[in-house]
């Protein structure tokens, strides 16, 4: 019994409130915004300008997506994207001037608390629009532009690198077992890195020019290694090996500071004489100084039988710079 007073009651206020809307004789409650004659040839024109920004930001994507670097289209990213940006302006001022009511009030505004206030609010959002005889269409122009636009300015993100195929950036001539060799091609026994040394290997039978080549070698005494935990095998008899291609711009390192007035002197470092970026090899090749972002990738070692230094597998991480230009092999 109580369930059915409760659909009684709910159908009292449904009623009552259609009521109070529609008046005491069912007419429409008055108006707060005058009625306005629909205009097809602006809504027309608000959807083929916003359509028009659409196919212009398409057109930034395409002209961006075929750059390859060979010509310089600057001019075209700006007269797409502008010209997206100047149709989206147009059609809105068309929309705001043709389409949309104007009314004057000479009243304050009222206090958001008062709810036939609001009501009253709600009533003008509801009749501005009486005026369009097509809004779902010109919701989906305006959100089709809206949509084109924000990916035309997310495109220039992809520059920055790979974003889901990034296999390539782990391509190196480096396995596990590959022996390690100086410009000669003669292996490189363990016994004969000496600390305080630099040395550079390759990978045998491997091309040298191959930007994932190169190694830089020195010699720690192990117990100043502060290597991650997963590395601490990485690294037998203190022997190192790190990517020589410094992860700033693609230069090589070349110099190896090693402390000759211990223990004032800096720590032992590798250097790069471009620009100065300078890394620790005791702490997985991280960076002490300059503009690099971003530590050496380590070569993980190991001694074979005959005391020969052989890849225990690949880097800890991509070679070279952050930036694709440089990747492959060095011109000749």
């Amino acid at each position: 019994m109580s369930r059915l007073w409760g659909w009684l009651l709910a159908g009292l206020v449904l009623v009552f409130g259609w009521w109070r809307r529609r008046g005491p004789e069912g007419e429409e409650p008055e108006r707060l915004v005058a009625r306005t004659s629909p205009d097809r040839r602006a809504e027309n024109a608000v959807i083929a300008l916003f359509g028009l920004a659409a196919l212009a930001a398409v057109a930034f994507m395409i002209v961006y997506a075929l750059d390859d670097g060979s010509r310089d289209r600057t001019q075209l990213y700006g007269l797409t994207f502008g010209a997206c940006l100047a149709l989206i302006a147009a059609a809105l001022i068309v929309l705001g001037r043709r389409l949309m009511p104007y009314e004057e009030f000479e009243e304050d505004y009222p206090e958001p608390e008062h709810p036939d206030e609001q009501e009253a609010v709600s009533q003008i959002i509801r009749e501005s629009g009486s005026g369009l005889t097509r809004k779902r269409l010109l919701l989906t122009a305006g959100g089709a532009a809206g949509g084109a636009l924000g990916l035309a300015a997310l495109t220039p993100v992809l520059s920055l690198g790979p974003w889901l195929q990034t296999d390539s950036l782990y391509d190196t001539p480096w396995q596990a077992g590959r022996r390690l060799v100086d410009e000669h091609g003669a292996p490189l026994h363990a016994d004969a890195i000496e600390r305080e040394t630099f040395y550079t290997a390759f990978p045998e039978d491997a091309s040298q020019d191959e930007i994932g080549a190169p190694v830089v070698l020195v010699r720690l005494d192990p117990r100043a290694l502060r290597l991650p935990p997963e590395r601490a095998l990485w690294a037998p008899r203190g022997i190192l090996a790190y990517s020589k291609i410094c992860t700033h711009a693609g230069c090589a390192i070349a110099l190896y500071r090693s402390p000759l007035f211990e223990p004032t002197a800096p720590q032992p470092a590798l250097v790069c004489p471009c620009h100065y970026s300078t890394f620790d090899p005791a702490d997985g090749g991280s960076v002490l100084f300059g503009p690099a972002g971003r530590a050496l990738p380590q070569l993980p070692l190991r001694i074979d039988a005959r005391g020969e230094l052989r890849a225990a597998g690949n880097f800890s991480g991509p070679v070279g710079p952050s930036w694709q230009g440089v990747r492959g092999e060095r011109p000749t």
